[in-house]
């Protein structure tokens, strides 16, 4: 199926009042049925509309035309546009949502706030059309409603749908900045923790010499009875 023009009720009323082309032709070249293009025609639809000259902008030729007044079964044709215009890209903007919807959202931006702690607030805004001062209320607990809020899936409540929701989580985790690992404390590996001392020559003992007093010997032990002894003989001579 061809494409229809631009404001095809405009060009019928044009096509009506500057052509001698039939209904039949109007109408297919216009994607209307033939039965409003006569109502056009009658004034009794599309009344105040404008025509639109679908020459000028450069959506039929003049050639065209002319062909189809000459032969009534001649099917008019879209001119092939010279110069094609980029595709046209929607930004991302504020999400509408449906009033009887809007009282979840206080429990779809808590949901959120739980569950995905990485969203931005430009990214929580977007997803269930929030603003900015309602999220901060709900973040600190100063919502009119805080008391009975329940965290509830905004996909499950028709907010936005999982694939924004993916798309937002991905990006948020892209972003977040990646924290290094601390290796400045490691745990030993327990083989080496239970592992036996091996036996080496330049033990602290044998290096600083044993802490612990040797007993002394026999020899080295007083002889109290010759002491004593010795005292008696130096109180005699004396």
């Amino acid at each position: 199926m061809s494409e229809a023009p631009l404001m095809p009720k405009a060009t019928a009323v044009w096509l009506l009042d500057n052509t001698s082309l039939t209904f039949e032709q109007i109408a297919d070249f216009c994607k209307l049925h033939p039965l409003e293009v006569k109502g056009i025609a009658d004034g009794e639809v599309a009344t105040g509309i404008k025509g639109h000259d679908p020459i000028a902008s450069s959506q039929l030729t003049r050639e065209e035309i002319a062909a189809g007044e000459k032969n009534r079964d001649h099917r008019l044709a879209l001119a092939v546009a010279k110069v094609r215009l980029p595709e046209f890209k929607k930004q991302r903007g504020a999400r509408y949502t449906p009033l009887s919807r809007r009282q979840d959202r206080p429990n779809a931006i808590l949901w959120l706030l739980r569950n995905h702690g990485e969203l931005k607030d430009a990214q929580i805004m977007r997803l269930v059309g929030t603003t900015k001062s309602t999220l901060d209320a709900i973040r600190d607990r100063h919502h009119w409603n805080s008391a009975n809020l329940q965290p509830m899936d905004p996909v499950t409540l028709g907010l936005c749908s999982q694939i924004d929701l993916d798309f937002e989580v991905n990006r948020a985790a892209k972003e977040r900045p990646k924290v290094e690992e601390d290796r400045g404390q490691t745990l030993v590996p327990a083989e080496v923790t239970t592992a036996k001392p091996l036996s080496s020559p330049t033990s602290q003992a044998e290096v600083f010499g044993s802490t612990a007093a040797k007993p002394k010997t026999q020899e080295e032990k007083i002889d109290v009875d010759s002491v004593f002894g010795k005292l008696k003989e130096l109180k005699n001579a004396g």
